[in-house]
């Protein structure tokens, strides 16, 4: 009876199938760059502008990964992971997480299983194989016990035990004062009416030996790791991960929630401030209760009424983003959770208190989240409907509601830029952010002095400001520290 009908939908098929085979045969991907990589641009000069990175002809891109502070990262159709950036410029922080050339290339991993993902903190990257292993490298107090293979510098494979250790002098993430950035009423945040001043200043407070070690040269072997083998418990295949300043997050492919790292600010979700986890553990996101406390506490910040329901809407985490010193979990259902660092707001719960568990953005419910970047101190998510929400420290609008004021709970941007825009892609920077439209746009806002905006110039900006991209159609954009990535598609 359906023969006439299966046939139709079999030639339907096959001229979509052609259709697809003709499209991807007049089409290539590209990246473009703009903002800062020392030692990867001429004269240490900024990019202003988007401009085409060049890829080795034996290579194609497949994606991007953004990259930490000084490095970029992308993925190649082969599954190698490709950097480029400077490794010693001047014995700048960014030396710690690997040898990284000037021009993009393989980055030399001990395995030949292909690359799927990668992220990069300040100091630190992380990449996973289609198999569900975890590599990591970078900082050794952002590597979690393993095993690390090989010499980067001699190209050996020897592999060795990296023995359990603790932080002794990792303390915080640079506070906007202490690396002389503009004061605004962003950093005010944290002097609220408990006492927060006090309190601010103590977490703002960098100790001497986290300068030194930000100033340490790449030939420190106490600062620098070669790639470890993440230990995992046997059956868990890890699926996508997340990066922070000094932690790291991992998604399996079940949606449990995995962290290692630095914790002091509870970015670990494991109810305290553990000051380094050297092993990966799971974070507990969804559990009976979202709010990560008791009804009591949930109540009295209203957050809940009396008789409300409080669990976390969802059965499994499906989106996980690392700030400089807070997290963020996506559930199945969309709802969004934060944890760790508060001082600016940037867990969207109200206050700038810090998040030891994961902690459900109450305001937010009712509303799918989609997607979500964290950056230094700042969150933004977009919408399954394309709104963009943000919130945190704004010091220099990279929060994009038109003013410099922190946001402590998720503020929707109306800017008139973004009338009819539906966001689909969202990455942050330190203190930079960027999106991708349904019709293709893009834009950034915030902190420019590298270019990081692409805008052509080094003004910051509070609302979000598109960037002009001709002859081509965005796909995916990932924000490093200093500068921005956008890879798109573009006729042959």
């Amino acid at each position: 009876m359906n023969g006439d009908g299966d046939r139709d939908r079999d030639r339907d098929e096959e001229v979509k199938m052609e259709e697809d085979e003709a499209t991807a045969t007049t089409t290539q991907r590209v990246v473009y760059m703009w903002g800062y990589l020392p030692g990867a641009l001429p004269q240490r000069s900024p990019l202003l502008s988007p401009t085409t990175v060049r890829l080795p002809p034996t290579y194609k891109w497949m994606d991007l990964c953004g990259g930490g502070c000084g490095f970029a990262m992308a993925i190649s159709e082969s599954g190698k992971l490709i950097t480029w950036g400077s490794t010693d410029d001047l014995g700048q922080s960014y030396v710690t997480s690997g040898k990284h050339g000037e021009i993009p290339e393989p980055f030399p991993l001990p395995t030949q299983a292909s690359i799927v993902r990668a992220a990069a903190g300040w100091a630190h990257c992380v990449a996973v194989t289609d198999s569900g292993e975890v590599y990591t490298w970078g900082w050794k107090e952002c590597v979690p016990s393993g095993k690390v293979f090989g010499d980067l510098s001699t190209g050996t494979s020897t592999e060795k035990e990296v023995p359990e250790r603790q932080s002794s002098f990792l303390t915080e993430q640079v506070s906007p004062r202490s690396q002389g950035s503009r004061s605004s009423g962003g950093t005010g945040s944290g002097n609220d009416a408990r006492g927060g001043g006090e309190e601010s200043t103590k977490r703002r407070r960098v100790s001497s030996a986290k300068q030194a070690a930000e100033s340490s040269s790449s030939g420190d072997e106490s600062l620098s790791a070669l790639p470890c083998l993440v230990t995992l418990n046997a059956g868990v295949r890890i699926a996508t991960v997340a990066a922070g300043g000094r932690h790291t997050l991992a998604l399996s492919d079940i949606g449990q929630v995995w962290g290692w790292g630095y914790g002091g600010e509870g970015q670990l979700g494991l109810g305290s401030r553990i000051r380094m986890v050297s092993s990966p553990h799971p974070v507990p996101c969804v559990d009976t209760s979202p709010y990560g406390k008791d009804r009591s506490t949930a109540i009295s910040r209203g957050s809940l009424s009396e008789g409300q329901g409080y669990r976390v809407p969802g059965n499994y985490v499906k989106a996980i983003a690392c700030g400089g010193r807070h997290s963020a979990v996506i559930t199945d259902a969309g709802a969004l959770l934060t944890f760790g660092w508060g001082l600016y707001g940037q867990c969207g719960q109200g206050c700038t208190d810090d998040e030891l568990s994961p902690v459900c953005v109450s305001s937010l419910l009712g509303i799918r989240i989609e997607g979500v970047a964290a950056g230094l101190w700042h969150t933004v998510c977009i919408s399954a409907d394309g709104d963009v929400y943000a919130f945190g420290g704004n010091q220099f609008g990279q929060l994009g509601t038109g003013a410099d004021q922190a946001e402590t709970l998720p503020r929707l941007l109306d800017s008139p830029s973004l009338e009819n825009i539906q966001a689909k892609v969202i990455s942050c920077g330190a203190r930079h952010s960027a999106i991708i439209a349904e019709d293709g746009k893009v834009f950034c806002w915030g902190w420019n002095k590298y270019g990081q905006l692409g805008l052509g110039d080094v003004i910051d900006r509070n609302i979000p400001s598109e960037v002009t991209i001709e002859g081509c159609v965005p796909k995916n954009v990932a924000c490093g520290w200093w500068h921005t990535l956008l890879l798109a598609e573009s006729p042959t």
